[in-house]
C-alpha cells in the first residue's frame, strides 16, 4: 500500500464483531471480557501508541496486547510489566490494520475514564490505536484506514460520538495528541461515505488548538 493508492480501503464487520480475515490481521488478545448487560458500543476512542516510544514497526505492540512482551528487550518495557491492556484495533503507519478483540466485547483500552458523565468507558466504547506519538504527524494512509474502519463500525454499531483518550481521561492521558488532525479525520470520513451508502457523521470533540 502506498500514498498513491486510489481506492479507499474497505472494511466490513461481521455479526461476531470481527472484520473479515482478508481485510485485517487477527491477533486475538486475552485482555478483554464481556460488556455489562445492556451496554452497547456507542463511543469510539482514538489512541496512539509506539513501542519503544517514538519507534515504529516491529511486533512489540502486538506482544504487549498478547501478554508476551519481552520486558528485557528495552529499558522502557519494565514499567509495562504489570499492565494487562488491549485495544480492538491497531492501525499501522502504512494503513494496515490489526484486530485484537471482537468489537462485541470489552477491550481494556480506556482505563479510568469518563465521557459525558458516564464512567468506565471500556463498557460502551470501541478503541482504535494509531501507531504514532504525540510528537509527529500521522500519515495520510492512517487517516484513510481510520475513516474506512470508522464507517464500517458505524454500519454495525450505534456509534454516536468519537473522542480521543485525552478527552475521556484528561490529565492522565494525552493521546492521540496535538499532531492528530481531527479535521483531516472528519474530511476522510466524509469522503469515504460519499463513495458508499453512509450514515450521518459522528459527533466530534471540540478542538481548541491545532499544530501547524
Amino acid at each position: 500500500m502506498t500514498e498513491q493508492t486510489s481506492l479507499p480501503p474497505s472494511f466490513s464487520i461481521g455479526a461476531d464483531g470481527w472484520c473479515h480475515p482478508e481485510e485485517v490481521v487477527r491477533q486475538s488478545s486475552p485482555n478483554c471480557d464481556a460488556r455489562p448487560d445492556g451496554c452497547v458500543a456507542d463511543l469510539l476512542v482514538i489512541h496512539n501508541i509506539s513501542l519503544p516510544p517514538g519507534q515504529f514497526g516491529g511486533h512489540y505492540i502486538a506482544d504487549l496486547f498478547g501478554n508476551r512482551l519481552d520486558y528485557d528487550a528495552h529499558p522502557y518495557f519494565e514499567q509495562l510489566r504489570p499492565l494487562r491492556v488491549s485495544s480492538h484495533f491497531l492501525i499501522l503507519r502504512d494503513g494496515g490494520v490489526v484486530q485484537f478483540v471482537s468489537a462485541n466485547e470489552r477491550a481494556w483500552h480506556a482505563g479510568v475514564s469518563c465521557f459525558e458523565g458516564r464512567e468506565r468507558c471500556n463498557d460502551f466504547s470501541i478503541g482504535i490505536e494509531l501507531e504514532g506519538t504525540d510528537f509527529e504527524q500521522f500519515p495520510a494512509l492512517q487517516y484513510r484506514a481510520l475513516a474506512a474502519l470508522t464507517h464500517a463500525l458505524q454500519l454495525r454499531y450505534p456509534l454516536a460520538a468519537v473522542a480521543g483518550h485525552e478527552h475521556i481521561a484528561p490529565g492522565r492521558k494525552t493521546d492521540p495528541g496535538p499532531f492528530f488532525d481531527w479535521a483531516q479525520y472528519q474530511q476522510a470520513l466524509a469522503g469515504h461515505m460519499q463513495q458508499t451508502s453512509g450514515k450521518l457523521p459522528l459527533h466530534f470533540p471540540a478542538i481548541d488548538k491545532k499544530v501547524n
